[in-house]
């Protein structure tokens, strides 16, 4: 079973439009809520490649009420701790065209450290009993930032994969604990490590950097452009076909889906890569985040090419010889 963690959990309020007018007043002709949040949205992709798993985030106030009945619609299971601050929304402003989406944010929620603590308690329990936790999004204030280090701590000591996908002065730290795979936006890795990922030597330098931190598979991803891979001090560089992009919020978490499952179910390194891949590139050609069919897959997956750069690992033929 793979646990998914969000301790920033986004409750969305997406208001359709024939058409939006800036500086001027626009009436929706739909309305509906929409859950949100990295590891929620993993979770959620999970569910439409059939892989088991759970969600575990904080949730707090009437948004925190309707983000449960939001994931119970969604049939995401999930496990929450309370909270007294409010859950945070957004709302999500999108012409029928789908050429103008746009999204306001409230402010994070505050958490107080005995709530951390109860996180943290049922945290540990819950990696016991998983093979896969994937830690992903932003931390919503200062002193939840430890959990990430925590979870990764845990699944360490507990002999489990960990998936880490964070943002922010924190990362650094959290890498430190030595996650089994890393995922990564180029410009949040290079802003969150006070990185120069101008070029491809430097990707692949900071490659090298994440490899010696411990972590076995690691994933530096750039949008629509070709993006790096290291498997352990293997590095690779990954094209994604092109594909027409409507919304690609959410195509990080759809490609974290996809190493999550490949791991689950003991893909080699090519096939999950290009699951992954595919994964991402297909969720930022719909509006819909994160809800890739398998259905849709089928047929895209060996589109993506998978490019060795550097060392090459040696392929030894142990065939019998007669």
């Amino acid at each position: 079973m793979i646990l998914t963690v969000t301790l920033n959990p986004l409750l969305e309020k997406r208001l359709v439009f024939e058409k939006i007018t800036n500086n001027h007043s626009n009436r929706a002709v739909n309305e509906y809520p929409y859950a949100g949040g990295k590891g929620i949205n993993v979770s959620r992709q999970l569910n439409y490649l059939g892989a088991l798993n759970s969600a575990f985030t904080f949730l707090g106030g009437n948004n925190g009420k309707q983000l449960r009945h939001v994931l119970g619609e969604e049939k995401i299971d999930f496990n929450f701790v309370p909270v007294k601050s409010e859950t945070r929304w957004a709302t999500v402003a999108i012409q029928k065209d789908y050429k103008n989406i746009t999204t306001y944010f409230s402010p994070n929620q505050h958490l107080e450290i005995t709530e951390i603590e109860e996180f943290n308690s049922r945290l540990e329990k819950m990696i016991r009993n998983c093979s896969i936790v994937v830690l992903s999004g932003s931390s919503p204030c200062a002193e939840a930032n430890d959990i990430f280090k925590l979870g990764i701590e845990l699944a360490n000591e507990h002999d489990k994969i960990s998936i880490l996908d964070t943002y922010g002065s924190h990362l650094k730290e959290a890498i430190s604990a030595g996650p089994t795979v890393l995922h990564n936006n180029l410009s949040e890795l290079g802003k969150s490590l006070d990185l120069d990922l101008a070029n491809e030597d430097a990707i692949l330098s900071a490659l090298d950097t994440i490899y010696n931190m411990g972590v076995k598979l690691a994933f530096i991803t750039d949008g629509a452009n070709p993006f790096y891979a290291s498997k352990f001090d293997f590095h690779y560089k990954i094209i994604s076909p092109k594909v027409n992009v409507i919304d690609a919020t959410g195509s990080g978490d759809a490609f974290v889906a996809g190493i999550a499952y490949g791991l689950e179910n003991s893909l080699i390194f090519d096939e999950f890569v290009k699951t992954a891949a595919a994964l991402g590139a297909l969720n930022a050609a719909s509006i819909n985040t994160c809800a890739v069919t398998k259905d849709e897959l089928s047929g895209f997956v060996e589109q993506v090419q998978i490019l060795p750069i550097g060392k090459k690992m040696k392929i030894i033929d142990d065939s019998p010889n007669y």
